[in-house]
């Protein structure tokens, strides 16, 4: 197993986890950093689809002095699946209510998947004092030039869906699958780098609660996205976005910017949808200076 890049920094900063039932979910989420009072702000981080608080530890890492709460989104990691069906207005309404656990202001991070939480969110009473969203998944997943991809990755989840659960639960976690994503959405030269996003997907990629939940959450994914939640966003807006970003077009992003007015666009040069682990450290500092 190869040490993670950030694991020293992130060695350094005191983190909690915590358990509770939010929701009709049994929720597990993971504090860092200080204590509230001593924090230079609070952030609620939503991670990316499939993926669970691991997922933004680099970013959390090198951000030392601010409070991160981070949980592990219904179905994913270590917290339960919603009570009902997985739709991005279930989803939201977990938001919400796990926001209204956190005392004091918070700005809310959203990276890809959870970017659309997030905005969905904002539409059922999520209330921030800022947004940061990484990777934001800025048009319908089905339309555009990357609609392709998104077909082909439907077509997988279709044919585990059909399968008895079993062999649908092993398609889904099957090695090839799992590494053809990390192999699509690399965009670094840097060998070892490569070699820990593939081992990070691998450990993490299939912890999910069960086939159906993320299934559902596929599905809710590809059927609504930032854009469609834009008059929500009234409070400021930080878009990080990447250049070559292979799930969501830059010019998608551009519109998206255009279309909140409290927004700042930052793009990243030589970086796909993963800014969270091959530009860890641009993304803490454009955060830190967005939320200080």
């Amino acid at each position: 197993m190869l040490p993670a890049p950030h694991g020293e920094a992130l060695a350094r900063v005191p983190v909690v986890a915590r358990a509770a039932e939010v929701a009709g979910v049994n929720t597990h989420w993971w504090e860092y950093g200080p204590e509230p009072g001593s924090a230079r702000a609070t952030i609620l981080a939503a991670h990316g689809y499939r993926g669970d608080h691991h997922g933004l530890e680099p970013v959390i890492a090198r951000l030392p002095e601010f409070r991160v709460v981070s949980p592990d989104l219904p179905g994913f990691g270590e917290s339960g699946p919603l009570p009902g069906r997985h739709t991005m207005t279930a989803y939201a309404d977990w938001l919400v209510a796990f926001s209204r656990t956190i005392p004091g202001p918070f700005a809310v991070l959203g990276h890809s998947f959870g970017s659309i939480i997030v905005a969905a969110a904002l539409d059922r009473g999520l209330a921030p004092e800022r947004i940061v969203l990484i990777n934001p998944i800025a048009a319908p997943a089905l339309r555009g030039p990357k609609a392709l991809g998104t077909l082909a990755t439907l077509g997988w989840y279709r044919l585990a869906g059909a399968l008895p659960e079993r062999a649908g639960r092993r398609t889904l976690s099957a090695r090839i699958m799992v590494d053809g994503m990390s192999v699509l959405t690399m965009r670094t030269r840097d060998r070892d780098l490569r070699r820990w996003i593939k081992e990070e997907h691998r450990r993490y990629f299939s912890n999910f609660h069960s086939r159906r939940s993320v299934i559902e959450g596929f599905d809710a994914s590809i059927r609504d996205d930032v854009a469609a939640h834009a008059e929500a966003f009234v409070v400021p807006t930080l878009l990080l976005a990447a250049a070559q970003d292979q799930i969501t077009p830059i010019s998608a992003v551009r519109r998206l910017h255009g279309a909140i007015p409290s927004s700042e666009l930052v793009v990243l040069e030589d970086v796909g949808h993963l800014i969270h682990y091959e530009r860890a450290q641009d993304a803490a500092e454009a955060i830190r200076g967005f939320c200080s």
